[in-house]
């Protein structure tokens, strides 16, 4: 699979957690900012600033309601990413922070309203993979806490 192909697939994943959520919004999510409500927001915010905006693409959303708001950013992806030649290098590697991102915002909001999270375990790999490659930059930038000790023997999703 190609990098658009991941994105793709990864905002799957989302949109189904996203389709569960069934009005929880309030509900607190692991990111101890932000409720599921927030982590819908924040997803749709990366993109806008990462990848949208710089893109020429500024979609008309709804206010209030994080369901329609994530559709209609989703269409926004793949309508901007469509011309020939908009995925240069840069663009696929950030693509790529932008798939990790929608990853591990999918297994937050899952525990946020209380569902298991069916993550693609190549994609948790790759993920896993950036995040040790980046260990240092992503302490140090401030954004995390610290990593959290899972079991020997857990699979590449926890």
């Amino acid at each position: 699979m190609g990098v658009l192909e991941d994105h793709r697939h990864a905002c799957d994943g989302f949109t189904d957690v996203v389709h569960r959520a069934g009005g929880q919004w309030q509900a607190p999510s692991p990111c101890t900012d932000w409720d599921a409500r927030g982590v819908v927001e924040h997803v749709i915010g990366f993109h806008d600033v990462l990848l949208l905006h710089p893109l020429g693409s500024r979609p008309t959303r709804p206010s209030e309601d994080p369901e329609a708001r994530w559709a209609v950013t989703v269409e926004a992806i793949f309508e901007a990413l469509a011309p020939p030649g908009v995925l240069d290098d840069r663009r696929q590697s950030l693509l790529g922070v932008l798939t990790t991102d929608v990853l591990v915002h999918t297994w937050d909001l899952s525990k946020a309203i209380g569902t298991q999270a069916d993550l693609d375990l190549r994609l948790c790999e790759i993920g896993l993979a950036r995040a040790m490659a980046n260990r240092q930059q992503l302490h140090d930038s401030g954004w995390f806490g610290p990593p959290v000790e899972v079991a020997e023997d857990a699979g590449v999703q926890d």
